[in-house]
């Protein structure tokens, strides 16, 4: 296979250069924002600022809830999507692998600088008089979640290649958040079930965050151990045993975490809890957003249509983009999932958020905000046919009756 690089691709009697090209190692930026935050937190104490400086150990929210959304906004839509003619040679290109491989030894090294902070009493090489405070440490723990949920987002970007060392890399970026039956899940149950109601990751139109996030924390486990164990009967394999993909990968964070508290102590138990969660969480506010209210209908046949760019809510803001691998053009994702990042297209027949994902997962905190935006848009998306939509079961007869509809099943009593 050619190895050509994306420069050498842009020759000068070519039209189309990949621009973003080197911008891809800005995704390195929330695995090393821990180290660049100890610097600012040593520099800040050294002029006296001891007052402020721990705000700083909050950099991971701050950079995915203020600092992305506002360069999404001053930057603005990405606008740009390789040529068909180019798919082979950019695929081929290694410097894109590269720069996800890089993400994993920041990741881990974030992860356990972290530990070595919550652990250590004395912490005068940095400006602080004996340790970290309470609040100091939740923030430095969901710094850390920030760095394991878009690692998620890597694994995610790894899991679905063909290469087997990609997918053993995607197993250990899923680690820290301890969400290793995401690698079964998403590849066997989501893409095969998107955009319907047999999906725990497809949200419901009406239903808020809140509730999907236990719906679909819990329907995807459930799900990854329903595959693995039917695939492993296929094979004639015991479930509890090696063999277990779901069990491997709960494997490499049990390792982890075992060693982590063997080294720094029990003390950062509940801190590693916390980066676990908020990393998942922050996979599942994607996940929410992704396919709001968005069906895809039955056939004639009884069975769902094809996946389309129709099922997926796309949106091409560059700056998140970059961040996250291209994740927004989801669309193109779903259609050609083994397609690397570099290669996604933006499609303009996908339904478009109003603004990137960076900034339309706090919306999705706030449901009536979040209402308030996206359900008009559900609603112009199936021309006002409210039917056609991905609707919450429990909330269904108010939903219908809110937009005139009388349902049917309900008024017969079915």
């Amino acid at each position: 296979m050619s190895t050509a690089s994306a420069d050498s691709v842009a020759r000068p009697d070519l039209p189309w250069r990949d621009r973003k090209r080197h911008l891809w190692l800005l995704g390195l930026v929330p695995p090393t924002a821990l180290f660049v935050a100890t610097a600012l937190v040593w520099g800040g104490n050294q002029l006296g600022l001891q007052s402020v400086t721990p705000v700083l150990w909050w950099i991971g929210p701050l950079l995915i809830y203020v600092l992305v959304p506002l360069l999404d906004l001053f930057v603005g839509p990405d606008g740009e999507n390789p040529p068909d003619e180019l798919f082979e040679q950019l695929e081929n290109d290694r410097f894109y692998r590269y720069c996800t491989y890089l993400y994993l030894p920041f990741q881990f090294a974030s992860l356990i600088f972290a530990c070595y902070l919550w652990s250590a009493d004395d912490l005068s090489w940095l400006g602080i008089d004996g340790g970290l405070g309470v609040v100091s440490k939740i923030g430095l723990a969901i710094s850390v979640g920030v760095v394991a949920g878009i690692g998620i987002n890597t694994a995610h970007e790894l899991g679905h290649k063909k290469v087997e060392f990609e997918r053993r890399l995607s197993k250990w970026a899923l680690a820290p958040a301890f969400y290793g039956h995401f690698y079964i899940e998403h590849n066997r149950g989501h893409h095969v079930r998107v955009a319907t109601p047999e999906d725990p990751a497809s949200a419901r139109f009406g239903e808020s965050f809140w509730r999907f996030l236990p719906r679909s924390v819990v329907g995807s486990l459930r799900s990854a151990w329903r595959l693995e164990r039917a695939r492993l009967e296929r094979l004639g394999k015991p479930v509890w045993s090696v063999h277990n993909d779901v069990l491997s990968a709960w494997a490499i964070s049990v390792a982890l975490y075992a060693v982590l508290l063997g080294v720094f102590g029990l003390s950062i138990a509940p801190y590693l809890v916390i980066q676990a969660i908020f990393g998942f969480s922050l996979l599942e506010v994607v996940n929410y957003l992704e396919h709001y209210g968005l069906l895809r209908q039955k056939t004639g046949k009884g069975r769902y249509e094809r996946c389309s760019p129709a099922h997926s809510w796309n949106s091409d803001h560059l700056v998140t983009n970059i961040f996250l691998y291209h994740l927004q053009r989801h669309s193109d994702h779903h259609a050609n999932p083994t397609r690397r990042y570099q290669t996604l297209r933006s499609m303009e027949v996908s339904p478009q958020l109003p603004a990137g994902y960076a900034t339309m997962i706090t919306l999705a905190y706030i449901p009536p905000l979040w209402r308030k935006v996206m359900d008009h848009r559900v609603l112009d998306h199936y021309d006002g046919d409210i039917t056609r939509a991905n609707i919450e079961p429990r909330r269904r007869e108010k939903i219908l009756a809110r937009y005139g509809v009388v349902d049917h099943a309900a008024a017969e009593g079915k």
